[in-house]
């Protein structure tokens, strides 16, 4: 077992957590960083874990999406949750951090265990044996390269999504389900229709609304050429957007007779039906402003979004196709994948990705079953989000509670919903932890 080694690529989030928990059940790892003697356009810092965009961790209490992730982090032995707590700085309700010393104390953790050893240099190339792959969305343009050929182009290097929202916060009376044309399943598409006054009310507010500032690395031609911002295609014409994403043509509502001025179609994001993506409405708006423009289609008036469109540089792989739960390489078992590379999205979901890794390294190091949690946990669901083959035009997500099975019979209250949802997943976890159902 202790002659055995593991090669962590990155010292992310992912990257730590991977090493930790491998070092601590007596592997010896090798944890590859090419800072100082590189840095990504986004990260400026020698040391590990850098936090580059907030310095929030999202919501504490477990009855919120991102705190049944922190919860069932912390039962796991998180090194960021561990941490974090140690330098947290006063944010109401969300776990915030001083960043600064977030990374100096994991840092200073990592280089100082017996059974890591820190090797500053840039991998440009996918070594052979035991390895965990935690590079992040801005993985060298080399390895890049190199992830690129293993997965067989199943690499995106920019993140065009757009929006998701839950099933249930759908208005289903301004809506109706077709297939355009009647082909296909009837309920394959929610259709959210829009009369021309609400159409050209929308169209003012599109138009003028505010776009997200854009990196200097993020500016590609080719994401815009492909896959065009809604609000980009709208400033073309009042019009455009009624002979795209947005056409009528083919579909009837049931409630009028008549075909709609225009619609949003919604398409199913994951095998359950319970997350839906705005189908064509891809967008650089501001988070605040996707939810105040994207609400004024009747059928979304009171949409929960799970996840808001996003057009950056964001390397992940075609993880669905690629990964099983456990966050291995189907082709090549003794290969792991880690963090925002996966297409889990915030820094605590690639932090728990980065857990499972290394949890499941060291079983299969051990020979033992790998572990996946229950779909009702939050790391269960997002593991199984991840490598789930009938997801659809596979984008990163983040923790919500719209990936877990909803409660049965429904709790109409939201604040009951959630809380009922985490005190299940909590309870299946820990059944999980005590060698209960893994599957």
């Amino acid at each position: 077992m202790n002659s055995k080694k593991v090669k962590v690529i990155g010292a992310g989030l992912a990257g730590v957590e991977a090493a930790w928990h491998l070092a601590n059940s007596g592997i010896k790892t090798e944890l590859y960083e090419m800072k100082p003697l590189k840095y990504s356009p986004a990260h400026k810092k020698p040391t590990f874990a850098e936090l580059v965009c907030s310095n929030s961790l999202k919501a504490e209490r477990t009855e919120s999406a991102a705190g049944l992730l922190k919860e069932e982090m912390r039962r796991l032995g998180s090194l960021c949750i561990e941490c974090a707590y140690k330098c947290k700085v006063p944010a109401g309700g969300a776990l915030a951090v001083d960043r600064d010393e977030f990374s100096r104390l994991i840092t200073e953790k990592i280089t100082a265990h017996p059974n890591i050893t820190v090797i500053n240099e840039e991998v440009i190339s996918i070594p052979d044996g035991n390895v965990i792959i935690a590079a992040g969305p801005l993985a060298s343009y080399t390895l890049s390269e190199k992830i690129s050929d293993l997965c067989g182009n199943g690499l995106h290097f920019f993140d065009a999504a757009a929006p998701i929202v839950t099933l249930e916060s759908i208005d289903m009376d301004s809506a109706f389900c077709a297939s355009r044309y009647e082909r296909g399943g009837e309920d394959d598409y929610i259709n959210c229709p829009m009369n021309k006054e609400e159409y050209e009310a929308f169209y003012e507010v599109l138009i003028n609304a505010e776009s997200a500032e854009t990196h200097s690395f993020d500016k590609r031609k080719d994401v815009y050429e492909g896959c065009m911002p809604i609000e980009v295609m709208a400033s073309r014409g009042k019009d455009t957007m009624r002979f795209g994403p947005l056409k009528p043509v083919g579909l009837r509502d049931p409630k009028t007779g008549h075909r709609p001025w225009a619609v949003l179609q919604l398409r199913k994001e994951n095998s359950k039906g319970t997350l839906f993506n705005l189908v064509g409405f891809q967008t650089n708006l501001k988070f605040g402003e996707q939810k105040r423009v994207f609400s004024m289609i009747p059928a979304l008036k009171n949409a929960e979004f799970v996840r808001y469109g996003v057009m950056h540089r964001n390397t992940f792989i075609d993880s669905p196709r690629l990964l099983d739960g456990d966050f291995s390489f189907r082709e090549r078992p003794s290969l792991f994948f880690a963090g925002q590379i996966t297409g889990v999205e915030g820094y605590m979901e690639s932090a728990a990705s980065g857990i499972m890794a290394g949890m499941n390294m060291v079983r299969r190091l051990r020979g033992e079953e790998t572990v996946v949690f229950p779909e009702t946990t939050m790391i269960g669901a997002l593991s199984r989000y991840i490598s789930d083959p009938s997801v659809i035009n596979f984008q990163p997500m983040g923790a919500n509670f719209g990936v877990l099975p909803p409660i049965e019979p429904k709790i109409r209250d939201k604040k009951e919903r959630y809380k009922a949802l985490s005190e299940r997943g909590l309870v299946d976890f820990e059944n999980c932890l005590n060698g209960g159902e893994k599957k």
